[in-house]
């Protein structure tokens, strides 16, 4: 008889969701150049493709979602939330028909409260632009599962470390955990001078956390307000707490950068940890 072979681990990834529905719109109607975004675009497209297998279902952690517990979507069949203003009529008829998956948020509200934390359902909640736009290029066919989950409302860091790190069972079943964010989220720095050193000596910052023995990076991403230009590239962290999530959930393995590209005179990166 032959035993099935384990299923290898998943690593987790911290992605760059653009500019409200930047991937489908002509973004010279924003101001800026009509290739903004094209590297952005062609990184996601391509990314499900470096994974050791195709993930059985995914939990995504958005910056735009915000409550009082740690709290995952059960949805069978989410709706579109689009919680963006100002852009092209079309951008509102995107849609992502993935499916849901209850008892993956049950999962992982489970794996929280046991690790001690806030954690809650809500029936109700949809897919905001932080995931439907990003996963439109992930997984254009909307068959993988999605799972959304929310940050918590004090938006501390340790606290969404731990929470990362109570997920990471979920990785040795197919799970992949993604971080939704932005690695420089300076909405008045974007498009100015002002940018360019913030987001550069930040992303290299950043970068080196990630990239650091696990339990220096807990501690640096800990104190990332501490770090050089912090607060120019996140004059307020939900973009960046996604982050914290994902590398808690890898928290015993070593952490790269697999993408990084200049988008309106500001470096933006991905992680991935695993």
């Amino acid at each position: 008889m032959t035993t099935p072979a384990a299923a290898p681990t998943m690593p987790t990834v911290f992605i760059p969701h653009g500019g409200g529905p930047c991937f489908f719109m002509d973004w010279t109607l924003m101001g800026g150049p009509a290739d903004a975004w094209d590297k952005t675009e062609a990184w996601l497209r391509g990314m499900v493709a470096t994974l050791p297998e195709r993930p059985k279902g995914i939990v995504v952690i958005s910056g735009h979602w915000e409550a009082r517990a740690f709290t995952a979507a059960t949805a069978e069949r989410p709706g579109m939330i689009f919680d963006y203003s100002g852009f092209p009529p079309h951008t509102y008829e995107l849609s992502y028909p993935a499916p849901g998956d209850p008892t993956l948020a049950a999962r992982v509200v489970s794996l929280l409260r046991d690790a001690g934390l806030p954690a809650a359902l809500d029936p109700a909640r949809g897919f905001d632009h932080g995931v439907f736009v990003p996963f439109l290029l992930l997984d254009p066919a909307a068959t993988i599962p999605v799972v959304p989950l929310s940050l918590q409302a004090d938006l501390d860091p340790a606290q969404h470390l731990a929470a990362g790190r109570a997920l990471a069972p979920l990785r040795d079943e197919g799970i992949l955990i993604v971080g939704s964010g932005m690695s420089y989220h300076n909405m008045r720095g974007y498009r100015t001078p002002a940018a360019v050193a913030a987001s550069a000596t930040f992303d290299a910052w950043l970068t080196q956390a990630v990239e650091s023995d696990p339990d220096v990076r807990a501690e640096a991403l800990i104190h990332w307000a501490e770090a050089p230009a912090a607060r120019a590239a996140h004059p307020r962290e939900e973009h960046l707490l996604p982050l914290m999530v994902a590398a808690g959930a890898g928290y015993d393995a070593t952490g790269a950068r697999p993408f990084t590209d200049t988008v309106m005179m500001a470096d933006i990166s991905a992680f991935r940890v695993g």
